[in-house]
């Protein structure tokens, strides 16, 4: 039975690798191409916003998705967001060279390294549900107010924004985002049924008590 399922998570974590290959190659060919620039810098909020929720929604309509997501737990998808620290000093780097508006890469770039600096003590092990649960917290209140920012800044018409909109910075918009904020929608629900979990076990002992 064990072998079956490490059979599943190893073909799962291939599917997922390629399908992840995949998106990030088709992003950076279209920005390559002048796709994102030649589009209203209007609709670039949305396709940040679908590359957040189509993933959810595969995640919740995809019995299979779940049940992967199921096995390998909220652990990984946690570590992950190590990544947002070399993410927010890309923001720096360009924010400093006068590329992107001051308030946006500074509530992008600070929030990005946080949420990195969060996920830095997951590579010692695994920890808590609270502990996973108060980081993908912050780390999706940070993208809130990135990408809330960001979208502002686009309204405005702020020529700096063009910057996210070319390579390599759109791969953090369309890429790294969608996957990372997908993952925190999908570390929540499974912290929230495993809490429920726990509370229907808990329940005949409650009662039994009573």
């Amino acid at each position: 039975m064990n072998r079956t399922k490490q059979i599943d998570v190893k073909i799962g974590t291939i599917v997922l690798i390629v399908f992840l290959a995949a998106w990030g190659l088709a992003v950076a060919a279209a920005a390559h191409a002048g796709v994102f620039q030649a589009i209203k810098p209007l609709y670039f909020g949305p396709l940040v916003a679908a590359g957040i929720v189509v993933p959810f929604l595969i995640y919740l309509l995809i019995p299979d998705v779940h049940q992967y997501f199921a096995k390998i737990g909220v652990y990984p998808l946690t570590v992950w967001h190590i990544w947002r620290i070399p993410a927010a000093l890309a923001f720096f780097w360009y924010g400093l060279h006068n590329q992107l508006p001051p308030a946006f890469w500074l509530l992008a770039g600070v929030g990005d390294f946080l949420a990195g600096l969060n996920a830095l003590p997951m590579l010692k092990g695994r920890a808590s549900d609270d502990v996973y649960f108060r980081i993908h917290r912050f780390g999706f209140a940070d993208f809130v107010v990135a990408v809330g920012t960001g979208l502002l800044y686009t309204l405005l018409n702020d020529p700096r924004m063009a910057t996210i909109r070319e390579l390599p910075m759109v791969l953090i918009p369309l890429f790294g985002v969608g996957i990372s904020g997908a993952s925190h929608l999908i570390a929540f629900d499974l912290l929230r049924r495993k809490r429920n979990e726990v509370s229907q076990e808990q329940m005949p002992r409650i009662r039994a008590a009573e």
